[in-house]
């Protein structure tokens, strides 16, 4: 029973000793912090300093190598992760040389490198040589493609400054449309110049050349315009028809006369805008 005790009795002052360096960081007096990752329990009790995680050790053995580039007659030093891809320190690379990423070219051992190519898996190490020059069909491209965006971004701003105009139109067809649904008379001369301003807004949409959504949007408001169009066409009739007091309304010369001669400006502009479908 002696025995037993003993053994006990240093069992337990094991424990208080695990227990004083988990509370008190060690000899050095530093109290660990709850949670720390310096120090772990093991299964039957043991203590011991935790282990570092795979990702720590990677971290910790990726190095830093500096590589020279040379762009014309002047060298560039680079300071990147040798894990790095080519397309990353072609991105750095954009700065120093004013060069931008897409239009950069990287050689190493005389071999043109993929962006997505790492440094380390085609054996670029510390102060490696790789030689930049220009791309031009990728410069050209890119000079393209923004002339592009700039086109759409014109046609696009073209169009709303249009479709404002024909919300203003709109409101002038809703109150002619009112006037005459309630029996009511409006000087034709005001429907034909409605009518034109209308028509005007179809040829601008005309001179307009867009692709994707620009051209969709395009086209929905030549259908718009064209609605109105037709709904003052309706409307025009209506109005010269006879008033319920048995009087008519009066009637403007027609546009195109029996023997051939130019129809109106009107008439011209309603022909060639109706002749759009997109």
């Amino acid at each position: 029973m002696m025995k037993m005790k003993n053994i006990n009795s240093s069992n337990n002052n094991k424990t208080n000793g695990l227990s004083s360096i988990i509370n008190n960081g060690g000899s050095d007096g530093n109290r660990a912090e709850p949670g720390s990752k310096e120090w772990e329990m093991r299964p039957g009790g043991m203590l011991v300093q935790m282990r570092t995680t795979d990702s720590d050790r990677n971290s910790a053995l990726v190095p830093t190598i500096r590589v020279r580039v040379k762009y014309g007659s002047i060298y560039h030093e680079v300071n990147i992760s040798s894990q790095a891809t080519f397309g990353e320190l072609k991105k750095m690379l954009s700065g120093p040389t004013g060069l931008h990423h897409e239009d950069q070219k990287l050689l190493y051992k005389d071999k043109e490198r993929d962006s997505k190519a790492f440094l380390d898996m085609v054996g670029v190490k510390d102060k490696s040589k790789i030689v930049l020059v220009e791309d031009p069909i990728s410069q050209e491209k890119r000079l393209l493609e923004r002339r592009k965006n700039a086109k759409m971004e014109k046609a696009a701003k073209s169009i709303s400054e249009i479709s404002l105009e024909v919300d203003r139109l709109a409101g002038r067809v809703s109150a002619f449309e009112s006037i005459i649904s309630k029996g009511g008379r409006v000087v034709e001369t005001d429907l034909l110049n409605l009518i034109e301003l209308l028509m005007n807004q179809l040829l601008k949409l005309d001179g307009i050349v867009a692709d994707g959504d620009v051209k969709l949007q395009r086209k929905m408001q030549v259908k718009r315009v064209q609605k109105y169009v037709e709904t003052l066409d309706v409307l025009k009739v209506k109005n010269s028809m006879p008033s319920s007091n048995g009087g008519h309304a009066p009637v403007q010369p027609q546009q195109k006369h029996s023997n051939g001669q130019r129809q109106g400006p009107v008439q011209e502009k309603k022909q060639q805008a109706f002749k759009w479908t997109s």
